[in-house]
């Protein structure tokens, strides 16, 4: 696993990335890719790879908002904070809470990703697009936490993470995330529990039904175990220095 040292080595003003180990999310996003891959083992291709590239920023950003004791009213939502050195105009390099917002800068340009599927993009690049498709899913597990209210980790993060491991299949794709999301949080929390009203409500923000009946709804063209254990163990692996942070 590389992370990389981004332009350390470079003079103070021609650097546009710092290291990428700066922030706790990026390292437990790296870590929850090898947590899918022995789960779920989605296919890193278009909307496979977008939900495998969501699923570790969503753990990533657990893991921070975990070790600040932040609600999910609380959290910025941000992925990267901090990668980007003080010469580019941008908070980090993906924001959950508002796709395509996180930088906007005249060198590297303005943050692409989309956060509904009216915006979904088709390339070819990216292997189909998997970390700009990828501010979709994220934005429909913000606005779940949201709706939910207090600590992410506790019940939307508990949802996600039951799907990854004994859900979603390697081809799973956006309408599946949503139906089993949806299906997970009633035998969780109850049938019209406000937890599965909730996720019904994220992925809705985004242009994706729940109910498998309307996913002829949803313009497709083009698109070919416990949550809190899961954030101990990422943080374990992140370093002891993050769980002394929190105390």
């Amino acid at each position: 696993m590389a992370y990389g040292r981004g332009h350390e080595s470079l003079p103070p003003g021609e650097r546009l990335f710092n290291r990428f180990t700066i922030d706790l999310g990026v390292i437990g996003h790296e870590l929850t890719h090898g947590v899918v891959q022995y789960e779920a083992g989605l296919v890193y291709f278009q909307q496979a790879g977008a939900l495998n590239e969501s699923w570790a920023d969503v753990f990533g950003s657990l893991v921070r908002q975990w070790t600040m004791n932040q609600t999910a009213a609380d959290a910025d939502w941000i992925i990267g904070k901090g990668l980007f050195s003080s010469n580019v105009n941008g908070v980090g390099i993906r924001s959950m809470k508002a796709p395509g917002t996180a930088y906007n800068d005249p060198v590297i340009g303005k943050d692409p990703q989309p956060g509904h599927m009216k915006d979904y993009i088709v390339t070819s690049s990216d292997n189909g697009g998997v970390h700009l498709n990828s501010g979709i899913p994220n934005h429909a597990f913000y606005v779940t936490a949201r709706e939910m209210g207090g600590y992410a980790w506790e019940k939307a993060g508990k949802i996600w993470y039951v799907v990854l491991c004994d859900k979603m299949t390697r081809m799973s794709q956006f309408n599946d995330a949503a139906r089993l999301t949806h299906e997970v949080a009633g035998a969780l929390y109850g049938q019209g529990s406000l937890e599965q009203q909730a996720v019904k409500t994220g992925w809705k923000e985004v242009g994706i039904p729940v109910d498998a009946s309307e996913v002829e709804k949803v313009d497709l063209s083009g698109c070919t175990r416990l949550v809190g254990g899961l954030v101990v163990l990422l943080l374990g692996l992140a370093g002891k220095r993050a769980l002394t942070k929190r105390n």
